[in-house]
Protein backbone atom coordinates (compact mmCIF):
# COMPACT_ATOMS: atom_id res chain seq x y z
CA UNK A 1 0.00 0.00 0.00
CA UNK A 2 0.98 3.15 -1.09
CA UNK A 3 1.09 6.31 1.80
CA UNK A 4 -0.29 9.74 0.62
CA UNK A 5 1.06 12.30 2.75
CA UNK A 6 -1.16 13.92 4.60
CA UNK A 7 -1.03 18.03 4.95
CA UNK A 8 -1.46 19.14 8.13
CA UNK A 9 -2.34 22.50 8.46
CA UNK A 10 0.97 24.56 10.11
CA UNK A 11 -0.51 27.72 11.60
CA UNK A 12 2.31 30.23 11.46
CA UNK A 13 2.70 34.47 11.18
CA UNK A 14 2.21 36.16 7.89
CA UNK A 15 4.89 38.80 6.78
CA UNK A 16 2.68 41.33 7.51
CA UNK A 17 1.58 40.48 11.50
CA UNK A 18 5.89 40.09 11.80
CA UNK A 19 6.29 43.45 10.68
CA UNK A 20 3.53 44.89 12.35
CA UNK A 21 5.16 43.76 15.73
CA UNK A 22 8.30 45.09 14.48
CA UNK A 23 7.29 47.87 14.27
CA UNK A 24 5.76 48.71 17.48
CA UNK A 25 8.87 47.61 18.99
CA UNK A 26 10.44 49.93 17.22
CA UNK A 27 8.02 52.79 18.55
CA UNK A 28 8.21 51.57 21.96
CA UNK A 29 12.33 51.45 21.93
CA UNK A 30 11.84 55.13 20.61
CA UNK A 31 9.97 56.28 23.07
CA UNK A 32 11.60 54.77 25.38
CA UNK A 33 15.36 55.93 24.55
CA UNK A 34 13.93 59.40 23.51
CA UNK A 35 12.69 59.92 26.91
CA UNK A 36 16.17 59.10 28.63
CA UNK A 37 18.90 60.63 26.68
CA UNK A 38 17.95 63.76 28.75
CA UNK A 39 18.16 61.91 32.25
CA UNK A 40 21.65 60.43 31.09
CA UNK A 41 22.86 63.74 29.16
CA UNK A 42 25.42 65.72 30.87
CA UNK A 43 23.92 69.27 32.49
CA UNK A 44 25.63 71.79 33.28
CA UNK A 45 26.22 72.58 36.88
CA UNK A 46 26.23 76.30 37.86
CA UNK A 47 28.78 77.68 40.15
CA UNK A 48 26.21 78.93 42.16
CA UNK A 49 24.88 75.26 42.51
CA UNK A 50 28.12 74.31 43.72
CA UNK A 51 28.35 76.80 46.21
CA UNK A 52 25.16 75.96 47.83
CA UNK A 53 26.16 72.08 48.51
CA UNK A 54 29.61 73.18 49.68
CA UNK A 55 27.87 75.73 52.50
CA UNK A 56 25.27 72.88 53.27
CA UNK A 57 27.93 70.35 53.76
CA UNK A 58 29.68 72.66 56.04
CA UNK A 59 27.09 73.46 58.45
CA UNK A 60 26.26 69.74 58.23
CA UNK A 61 29.80 68.93 59.45
CA UNK A 62 29.99 71.36 61.78
CA UNK A 63 26.82 70.14 63.15
CA UNK A 64 27.83 66.60 63.43
CA UNK A 65 31.62 66.97 64.75
CA UNK A 66 31.03 69.83 67.28
CA UNK A 67 33.60 72.39 66.24
CA UNK A 68 34.10 74.83 63.58
CA UNK A 69 34.78 74.48 59.85
CA UNK A 70 35.85 76.71 57.68
CA UNK A 71 34.72 77.19 53.55
CA UNK A 72 37.24 78.83 51.19
CA UNK A 73 37.34 79.22 47.52
CA UNK A 74 40.59 78.21 45.72
CA UNK A 75 40.52 80.25 42.56
CA UNK A 76 43.75 78.05 40.65
CA UNK A 77 41.76 75.31 41.54
CA UNK A 78 38.41 76.25 40.85
CA UNK A 79 37.18 74.44 43.67
CA UNK A 80 35.68 75.48 48.00
CA UNK A 81 37.14 73.40 49.92
CA UNK A 82 36.18 72.41 53.92
CA UNK A 83 38.69 72.87 56.36
CA UNK A 84 38.63 71.92 60.01
CA UNK A 85 38.32 75.05 61.83
CA UNK A 86 40.13 73.98 64.79
CA UNK A 87 43.54 73.43 62.93
CA UNK A 88 45.68 76.37 62.98
CA UNK A 89 47.09 77.72 59.68
CA UNK A 90 50.74 77.20 58.95
CA UNK A 91 53.06 79.65 57.74
CA UNK A 92 54.57 78.50 54.30
CA UNK A 93 57.82 79.33 52.97
CA UNK A 94 56.49 81.91 50.77
CA UNK A 95 55.19 83.71 53.39
CA UNK A 96 50.98 82.35 52.16
CA UNK A 97 49.52 80.73 55.37
CA UNK A 98 48.38 76.98 54.22
CA UNK A 99 46.64 75.09 55.78
CA UNK A 100 46.22 70.71 56.78
CA UNK A 101 44.61 68.75 53.83
CA UNK A 102 40.61 69.85 53.33
CA UNK A 103 38.27 67.66 54.35
CA UNK A 104 36.23 67.71 51.27
CA UNK A 105 36.59 69.91 48.07
CA UNK A 106 33.95 70.81 45.49
CA UNK A 107 35.06 71.54 42.11
CA UNK A 108 33.63 74.21 40.21
CA UNK A 109 32.84 72.93 36.48
CA UNK A 110 35.01 75.50 33.69
CA UNK A 111 32.16 76.29 31.04
CA UNK A 112 31.88 79.72 30.81
CA UNK A 113 35.49 80.87 31.38
CA UNK A 114 37.40 81.95 34.70
CA UNK A 115 36.03 82.01 38.10
CA UNK A 116 36.20 84.19 40.91
CA UNK A 117 33.98 83.44 44.12
CA UNK A 118 35.33 86.40 46.59
CA UNK A 119 33.69 86.12 50.52
CA UNK A 120 32.80 89.05 51.24
CA UNK A 121 31.59 91.07 54.68
CA UNK A 122 28.10 91.69 54.97
CA UNK A 123 26.67 95.02 53.17
CA UNK A 124 26.71 98.05 55.29
CA UNK A 125 24.01 100.60 55.91
CA UNK A 126 26.22 103.57 54.72
CA UNK A 127 27.71 102.02 51.78
CA UNK A 128 31.12 102.47 53.29
CA UNK A 129 32.53 103.00 49.56
CA UNK A 130 34.15 98.75 49.63
CA UNK A 131 33.59 98.67 46.02
CA UNK A 132 35.86 100.05 42.93
CA UNK A 133 35.15 99.48 38.96
CA UNK A 134 37.46 97.38 37.12
CA UNK A 135 37.05 96.85 33.77
CA UNK A 136 34.01 97.85 33.18
CA UNK A 137 32.46 95.61 36.15
CA UNK A 138 31.90 96.93 39.90
CA UNK A 139 33.32 94.91 42.15
CA UNK A 140 33.54 94.98 45.74
CA UNK A 141 36.91 95.60 46.91
CA UNK A 142 37.27 94.17 51.15
CA UNK A 143 36.73 90.55 51.14
CA UNK A 144 37.22 88.14 53.83
CA UNK A 145 39.70 85.41 53.54
CA UNK A 146 37.02 82.16 54.42
CA UNK A 147 33.46 82.10 55.72
CA UNK A 148 33.45 79.72 59.58
CA UNK A 149 30.33 77.02 60.18
CA UNK A 150 29.63 77.04 63.75
CA UNK A 151 28.99 73.89 66.17
CA UNK A 152 25.18 75.43 66.76
CA UNK A 153 24.55 75.40 63.23
CA UNK A 154 25.05 79.14 62.30
CA UNK A 155 27.87 80.69 60.37
CA UNK A 156 29.71 84.12 59.95
CA UNK A 157 27.56 86.83 58.60
CA UNK A 158 29.02 87.16 54.76
CA UNK A 159 28.09 87.36 51.36
CA UNK A 160 29.62 85.46 48.23
CA UNK A 161 30.75 87.27 44.92
CA UNK A 162 30.79 85.32 41.62
CA UNK A 163 32.67 86.90 38.35
CA UNK A 164 32.65 85.00 35.23
CA UNK A 165 33.01 86.66 31.61
CA UNK A 166 32.45 90.39 32.77
CA UNK A 167 29.08 89.46 35.08
CA UNK A 168 29.25 89.88 38.81
CA UNK A 169 26.48 88.20 40.80
CA UNK A 170 26.54 88.74 44.77
CA UNK A 171 24.62 86.23 47.36
CA UNK A 172 23.65 87.62 50.24
CA UNK A 173 23.64 84.43 52.96
CA UNK A 174 21.63 84.55 56.37
CA UNK A 175 23.89 83.99 59.43
CA UNK A 176 21.72 82.04 61.21
CA UNK A 177 20.30 79.72 58.75
CA UNK A 178 23.40 79.69 56.44
CA UNK A 179 21.06 79.89 53.33
CA UNK A 180 20.47 82.22 50.47
CA UNK A 181 18.94 85.62 51.14
CA UNK A 182 15.97 85.36 48.75
CA UNK A 183 15.62 89.11 47.18
CA UNK A 184 13.15 90.11 44.60
CA UNK A 185 14.98 89.90 41.42
CA UNK A 186 16.44 93.18 40.16
CA UNK A 187 15.50 93.89 36.25
CA UNK A 188 18.88 95.82 35.49
CA UNK A 189 20.72 92.70 37.30
CA UNK A 190 22.89 90.62 34.64
CA UNK A 191 21.66 86.85 34.64
CA UNK A 192 22.34 84.88 37.53
CA UNK A 193 24.72 81.47 37.22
Amino acid sequence: MSRTPTHRAVRGFSLLEVLLVVAIIGLIASVLIGGAVPLFGERSIAPGDVFRRAVQEARKTALKSGHEIRLKFHKEKSRFLLFDGTVPAVLAADGFTREETPLKEFPVPAAGGELAVDFLAPASKGGGGNAILVGGVLLEARTIPHVTFFPDGTCSPFRAQFVRGGGVTVLAIDPWTCAEVLTPPDPHALPAF
